[in-house]
C-alpha cells in the first residue's frame, strides 16, 4: 500500500466554511500530499491557495485524518494520511480551480455546508473545527 501524507485546511470567513466539489461530485475540503519535504502547515496553505484561490490564515492545528482508496491510476491501494489546520479568511473571495478539476465550491453557512459535505469524518471535522473556531473569536 502506498501512504501519502497529506495537509489542508478548514478555512472559515464568519459563520461560514470553505468547500470544493471534486471530479465526482464529492464536496470536500481542500489538501493535498506533502512533497519534497515541504512543511505541512505550508502545504496546507498552499492548497488552500491553489485549489480554492482563498488567503487564509492558519489559527491552530485541527487535528489528523486518514482514509484509504483504490487507484485506478496506480493500481495499487493508497492510504491518505492527512494533518489539518483550522484556518481564517480574511475575505470571502475565492476561485474555483478547473486546472485542479473542481466542479464548485465556495463558502457555506455551517449548516448548509454540513449538509453537502460527502464523507462523515470531513463532517465531524468541520463540526469541531467550527466550535474551536468560534472560541477563539
Amino acid at each position: 500500500m502506498l501512504v501519502r501524507n497529506c495537509a489542508g485546511g478548514v478555512v472559515f470567513h464568519g459563520d461560514k466554511v470553505f468547500l470544493l466539489m471534486n471530479e465526482k461530485g464529492e464536496w470536500v475540503l481542500p489538501k493535498g500530499a506533502i512533497k519534497n519535504g515541504d512543511l505541512t502547515a505550508e502545504v496546507a496553505l498552499k492548497r488552500v491557495k491553489e485549489e480554492g484561490g482563498v488567503d487564509a490564515q492558519i489559527v491552530s492545528s485541527a487535528g489528523n485524518t486518514s482514509y484509504e482508496f483504490f487507484s485506478v491510476t496506480r493500481q495499487k491501494p493508497v492510504c491518505n494520511k492527512i494533518t489539518w489546520y483550522l484556518m481564517k479568511a480574511s475575505d470571502p473571495n475565492y476561485k474555483i480551480s478547473k486546472d485542479e478539476d473542481f466542479q464548485d465550491g465556495g463558502f457555506f453557512d455551517i449548516n448548509d455546508a454540513m449538509e453537502k459535505i460527502t464523507y462523515s469524518q470531513d463532517k465531524s471535522l468541520v463540526n469541531l473545527c467550527f466550535k474551536k473556531y468560534k472560541e477563539l473569536q
